[in-house]
């Protein structure tokens, strides 16, 4: 998989991406993540990548030009048939776990990360954007977004994580929030640990585990916990 980020502040990506998982995936050429400065598709000596907004208002606004420049010059170099172009946006689709999945699945992923107002919007003319969007909620920059949006999309690519199993059983991977975990010592300050877990009975442990995800979703994320059940009956 390719990753081509577009930012205006490079640093805010590339620092957190190359640590953890992700940085060992890169590493590992399991995934490729190239971070782009916007500013050097500018033609102009102080760089200029914003411009006030036609029709007046606050707050700028992504000029055309160089944003158009780098993604032309991103695709004529992708070896990849299957790509898809993001702006991280608050309007756009919240972000969650199976668009993760299916993001994951992708050959080649652009990620423009949102500042200011948004972009000239007749950039989309041109290239098929998607917005995406990781809450409701307004950040200073689309760089954390991006690197949200990498980061999750990243460890469920094949042989990024030791063992898949801990990516399938995590939280929202079914519409249920994951169970609590436990590891030694098995007391601690006159706590133990529940004893199914230590009764060597996989089903049994199985079973207390999916009462527990019911348990917190039904408790925590009752919105989820409705898609869940829904999901069962249809079943």
């Amino acid at each position: 998989m390719q990753i081509d980020i577009i930012t205006a502040f490079p640093k805010m990506v590339s620092i957190p991406l190359g640590e953890s998982i992700v940085g060992r995936a890169i590493s590992k050429n399991l995934v490729r993540i190239n971070t782009h400065d916007l500013r050097d598709w500018t033609e102009d000596k102080h760089q200029t990548i914003d411009d006030t907004p036609y029709g007046g208002g606050a707050g700028m606004v992504y000029k055309i030009e160089p944003l158009y420049q780098c993604l032309k010059e991103i695709s004529e170099n992708s070896k990849w048939t299957k790509q898809l172009i993001i702006l991280t946006s608050p309007r756009g689709e919240v972000f969650d776990q199976e668009k993760a999945i299916k993001l994951s699945l992708i050959d080649h992923l652009v990620i423009i990360c949102g500042h200011y107002k948004g972009i000239d919007q007749r950039i989309t003319s041109l290239f098929p954007i998607s917005e995406l969007s990781i809450g409701d909620y307004i950040l200073s920059g689309g760089e954390i977004p991006a690197s949200v949006v990498v980061d999750a999309v990243v460890r469920l690519l094949p042989g990024v994580l030791g063992d898949i199993d801990s990516a399938l059983t995590d939280s929202f991977n079914d519409d249920l929030l994951d169970c609590d975990y436990y590891t030694r010592p098995e007391k601690f300050k006159g706590i133990a640990v529940p004893d199914v877990l230590l009764s060597g009975d996989h089903k049994k442990i199985e079973d207390w585990r999916l009462k527990q995800r019911e348990k917190i979703t039904s408790k925590q994320r009752p919105d989820l916990y409705k898609k869940y059940l829904k999901k069962l009956k249809i079943k």
